[in-house]
């Protein structure tokens, strides 16, 4: 198994969390705070900007069954790469769009996806790509939110569960 990680903020991190553990090939997540000037910042502190960290998804994958350019498409179906500091109605620096690199063999394969949408588009992608300095996990009750409440908030749509997924595993 080839496990690597990279890190997605796209608006609020529970429905980022609960959208890519129901990915055949993902074998892990957690939700956290990225690149924060602050160590170890609370979510009250992440919220008041103060910290500079983007609320974000740590993702584990398996590269034998899903490649980066494969999860990169996945996270751009859930978020609109045209927004600055806003997904849905999660509004503020903390809910900024990032994709926080582990490697620099990572860097051509995601500026790659960002200059096909660009040329689809015409238009500037408003998605910071920036080497992860740090990831801090946040509070308990932040992890796996969407799975203990069902019914929370949530800016995007969860798809059906991937058989061989990491909810799928850890259901079972």
């Amino acid at each position: 198994m080839s496990l690597e990680k990279i890190v997605f903020a796209g608006g609020c991190f529970w429905g980022v969390e609960r959208y890519f553990q129901a990915i055949k090939g993902v074998e892990n997540t957690v939700v956290g705070y990225a690149n924060s000037k602050n160590p170890n910042p609370s979510y009250e502190q992440v919220c008041t900007g103060i910290t500079n960290a983007a609320e974000a998804v740590e993702v584990t994958f398996n590269s034998d069954v899903i490649s980066l350019k494969e999860l990169l498409d996945h996270f751009f179906k859930i978020i609109d790469p045209f927004s600055l500091n806003r997904q849905g109605n999660d509004v503020g620096t903390q809910y900024r769009t990032g994709i926080y690199y582990t490697s620099q063999r990572e860097v051509p394969i995601i500026l790659d996806v960002l200059k096909q949408i660009v040329d689809r588009s015409g238009r500037k992608v408003q998605v910071e790509v920036l080497p992860l300095a740090n990831f801090y996990p946040a509070e308990e009750y932040h992890q796996d939110y969407l799975l203990k409440n069902p019914y929370g908030y949530c800016h995007i749509p969860i798809p059906q569960t991937q058989e061989g997924s990491y909810l799928d595993k850890k259901m079972k």
